[in-house]
């Protein structure tokens, strides 16, 4: 059957947006991003051509974590808003034929939960083995080797009930103990509570964390470990995370999402390829989209990521549908990682792969990392790190929505500083800039989506070397040939076995758009087209 005529899932064929709350648009000048700062956007999105938009959390929370530490998971937080709010938010992306995805924290709770509180209280506190409490060892010492991803020890002591905590995370954020049947069913009803209110999934925060070794045996030393790494990457994780136990958890919440019409559960999996697909379930019973990040950690070079686009493919189980992502609120942002000219490459090859598009905010106008000053610094992991330059502040500041104060962000001072070049770089100046990124961004998301076989059409790798790489992506009715060039140095493809006629469709330098080309292109440092193919 042809690409075309096959049905496709919203979350197959469409695209989503990730908005950090907090830095999106504040409406009511505190310098925060709301709620009602989203709706205000709306149209922005839908005019962008976004058909899904995942909100960072928005949960009541102590903020040790800017919401990643919940305290409340059927609330809304007053920062950003009430639930009327949400409920307008609801339903003004409906009427907009968009969808809305929460993000969702089930490892661990802020120690302000209700939960935790009970469970710190006493040994025989009937919440007691809601967390994972552990004795010390005679001497005194933590019950295991195990990390923080925010840095030191992953164990805290506690004085009043004389044993240790579990926290992945910070000390703030005590894990939840997945192992108890009825952690398993509180956190199927906050997902219940969510899905009746009408909202069109979750992506799920750190599901590969969920459980842990039974035996807490202590992880290996990591002999590939250096100096400038983060301090959690000392030991090789293979205890405390990706546990087989933890598939029959996400197949219960597949259940759950299952028993709602055409929604989506997609899960945050930093894990090597063969285990990253594992997550996608026997007979489709994990997520529905296991995140792949592996635009985000790979070196940005042409063969390498040719090779691994094809590993990826080729790993990916039967009707398995495959997901890309060029940045998130965790990671430097793709400008700053490969410089501006090759981030216009970078959307492309992004919005020309088989799979879902993720898009993160301020990607589309290009913005890059801010430098926070050490006193203006946020962000947990670069507090207690503060050597290793791993802040996520400089990916979070911010969107840059015109030239005046602030940015259009807000009418206050911003939680975070702005980027000196905003009166520039901004959505209201590239808007009809025919050169900007956001043009860019517009072109390529229209042709996806009017292009079934961009949108859901087969991949096929043709050609890549040092400097460049190719593809085709087809359906029944058009062919459409992607040339890259991902590195700053003029290349050449004349591919041997490969003959083609066309026509450009989308350049990165718009001067080519609708120039006809045959069997060789000829591309400039930093540039990449996407041309329609003839019939042969």
């Amino acid at each position: 059957m042809a690409a075309a005529t096959q049905h496709y899932h919203w979350w197959q064929d469409g695209i989503i947006y990730q908005i950090y709350p907090r830095s999106f648009q504040d409406s009511n000048a505190d310098g925060v991003g709301d709620l009602q700062g989203i709706i205000s956007r709306l149209d922005y999105l839908k005019d962008l051509g976004m058909t899904a938009i995942w909100i960072s959390p928005i949960f009541p929370s102590p903020m040790a974590d800017f919401g990643y530490d919940i305290s409340d998971y059927r609330a809304i937080h007053p920062l950003f808003g009430s639930m009327d709010d949400f409920d307008q938010l609801l339903t003004e992306v409906h009427r907009r034929d968009m969808k809305l995805l929460l993000d969702l924290v089930p490892n661990h709770t802020s120690d302000q939960h209700a939960w935790f509180q009970e469970s710190k209280s006493s040994r025989d506190n009937p919440k007691r083995d809601w967390y994972i409490w552990k004795d010390a060892h005679p001497d005194g010492a933590e019950p295991n080797n195990w990390l923080s991803m925010f840095g030191g020890s992953a164990w805290e002591w506690d004085e009043h009930t004389q044993q240790y905590y579990y926290h992945g995370f910070l000390k703030e954020q005590p894990d939840l103990n997945w192992r108890n049947p009825e952690v398993q069913k509180a956190m199927m009803e906050v997902m219940r509570f969510w899905l009746d209110k009408g909202i069109d999934g979750f992506r799920v925060d750190v599901i590969f964390h969920m459980v842990k070794d039974d035996q807490f045996r202590n992880n290996p030393v990591n002999p590939d470990y250096q100096p400038h790494m983060n301090n959690y990457d000392q030991l090789l994780p293979v205890y405390s995370t990706d546990q087989p136990a933890v598939h029959e958890i996400v197949a219960m919440m597949r259940q759950v999402t299952d028993q709602y019409e055409d929604r989506v559960l997609i899960g945050e999996i930093y894990l090597p390829l063969n285990r990253l697909v594992s997550y996608y379930g026997v007979n489709h019973t994990g997520v529905h989209l296991p995140f792949n990040f592996q635009l985000l950690v790979l070196p940005w070079e042409a063969q390498q990521i040719a090779t691994v686009i094809d590993q990826y493919e080729g790993s990916l189980p039967e009707g398995g549908w495959p997901n890309w992502v060029l940045g998130n609120h965790d990671q430097p942002r793709i400008a700053s990682r490969v410089g501006y000219s090759q981030a216009r490459v970078a959307a492309m090859l992004l919005l020309t792969l088989r799979g879902t598009p993720t898009i993160y905010y301020g990607e589309e106008i290009g913005m890059r990392d801010v430098p926070i000053p050490a006193e203006e610094v946020r962000d947990p992991q670069g507090l207690n790190m503060p050597d290793l330059n791993l802040s996520r502040d400089p990916a979070r500041t911010p969107m840059q929505w015109n030239g005046q104060e602030h940015a259009g962000f807000s009418s206050a001072h911003p939680w975070l500083r702005l980027a000196s070049d905003y009166r520039r770089v901004n959505v209201e100046a590239q808007e009809h800039d025919p050169y900007s990124m956001l043009t860019l961004y517009r072109k390529l998301i229209q042709l996806r989506q009017q292009e079934p076989a961009l949108n859901v059409g087969s991949y096929t790798p043709v050609f890549a070397d040092r400097q460049m790489m190719a593809f085709v992506r087809e359906d029944a009715d058009s062919r459409f040939l992607v040339v890259l060039n991902l590195s700053h140095r003029t290349c050449y493809f004349k591919p041997k076995d490969f003959s083609f006629k066309g026509r450009i469709e989308v350049a990165t330098l718009p001067e080519r758009d609708g120039q006809p080309v045959q069997d060789k292109i000829d591309l400039s440092g930093d540039e990449g087209v996407v041309i329609r193919l003839e019939s042969a």
